[in-house]
């Protein structure tokens, strides 16, 4: 096993098991890393992409430096990521059913990899079917929704398995390898999505490993600047219901932050996808605009979906504190606060809450009104809270 496989698979047994044994071997045609969010699935298949390219290039050590590069310089690496919320048919045609039909430019070998494989229509998961049963190259799909994909893909490739990081590994991971923790009390965090990096005291990164749900871009993002404030929306929005003042309509600032962050991330797709545009990509002034369109879509659904989660959150750890369980409560960074609201407060009314609020964010699964759902998420919550006794 070569030293860069050891550490990409630290946290992932299971992975490196797998990978291990297929280098010792020979590799399968297609792979399929499957496993949740931020559980580093795009850096090992970065990682074993490069060691088959090595394998058989007439100078492995240069072969594998450059496919290690993101974005990597290597010809026969391709590298497909979906700009919006979903990959280009063409794209996927031209990229990598297409070119899989060339020699190597270099070397033996080479390899595809498609990264949020979930993202590509049934067109092209399709279309794609054939180059899976008659692969001249190798072809790795990355995906955190393997259900999203058809049967037909999934069975032609060797599932490769993702666990969660634990708050323990995301904690170490947040805080390993930047200077001036103890001599500052914290540290700079990368927020992710281009946000700038910001300082984080050592509980307020306990507190974003566990709220992350094993998920490293998430906890990083709940360190950035963004983060910060979808979290304290949602706290004060819980405040609110606990204190029986949702009719201020709380839930409105938890709309427009998502809002706002799914309009930065559509103008951001635009420019990228116009910039490929003016390179020669194909696409028409509709297609650019439906892609970006449905790129911030995706992200305000995924703010608003983080902010209901770290309400359910704050309703939870309430709960514990008000049980004589603080020790559990995720929200580590905020016990003060939790302390005084947990006050004489019935622990069962917070674990109904919390219940009350995970409902809700199923529902909006289901093309709900967000605004009228987060109205009536609200007003129940406000009644449920009414009826413990007074503190």
């Amino acid at each position: 096993m070569s030293g860069v496989l050891k550490q990409a698979t630290e946290y992932q047994p299971r992975a490196r098991v797998a990978l291990t044994a297929a280098l010792a071997a020979r590799p399968s045609h297609a792979y399929l890393f499957r496993g949740p969010r931020g559980a580093g699935k795009r850096t090992v298949a970065r990682v074993f992409a490069a060691e088959i390219l090595a394998a058989a290039a007439e100078d492995p050590d240069d072969a594998r430096r450059r496919a290690l590069l993101d974005p990597s310089p290597h010809p026969d690496l391709v590298w497909l990521t979906p700009r919006g919320a979903q990959h280009l048919v063409d794209e996927v045609r031209e990229r990598v059913i297409r070119a899989a039909a060339y020699r190597p430019f270099e070397g033996g070998k080479r390899v595809f990899v498609v990264e949020a494989a979930e993202a590509m229509r049934d067109e092209s998961q399709n279309a794609l079917l054939k180059t899976l049963e008659e692969p001249p190259d190798f072809v790795h799909l990355i995906s955190s929704e393997p259900e999203a994909l058809l049967e037909t893909i999934a069975s032609r490739c060797q599932p490769v398995d993702f666990a969660p990081l634990s708050a323990e590994v995301l904690e170490a991971e947040l805080s390993a390898g930047v200077p001036g923790l103890a001599a500052a009390g914290g540290v700079g965090v990368g927020a992710g999505g281009g946000e700038t990096a910001a300082p984080a005291a050592p509980e307020e990164i306990a507190a974003a490993a566990r709220l992350a749900a094993g998920d490293l871009e998430r906890a990083r993002l709940l360190l950035g600047e963004r983060g910060r404030e979808v979290r304290a929306e949602a706290e004060r929005c819980a405040a609110a219901a606990l204190a029986g003042e949702v009719a201020s309509a709380p839930w409105k600032r938890l709309l427009d932050r998502a809002e706002a962050a799914g309009e930065d991330v559509e103008a951001a797709t635009r420019e990228a996808l116009e910039e490929e545009s003016r390179a020669g990509l194909k696409r028409t002034a509709r297609d650019i605009a439906d892609e970006a369109k449905r790129a911030g879509r995706r992200r305000r659904t995924e703010i608003l979906d983080l902010a209901l989660e770290l309400c359910a959150a704050w309703l939870r750890d309430l709960a514990a504190v008000a049980s004589g369980a603080e020790q559990v409560a995720f929200n580590r960074d905020r016990l003060e606060q939790l302390r005084s609201q947990a006050k004489g407060l019935d622990p069962a009314r917070a674990r109904r809450a919390a219940e009350t609020v995970q409902e809700t964010r199923r529902s909006l699964d289901l093309n709900v009104s967000e605004e009228l759902a987060l109205e009536a998420l609200f007003f129940r919550l406000e009644r449920t809270f009414s009826q413990t006794p007074s503190r």
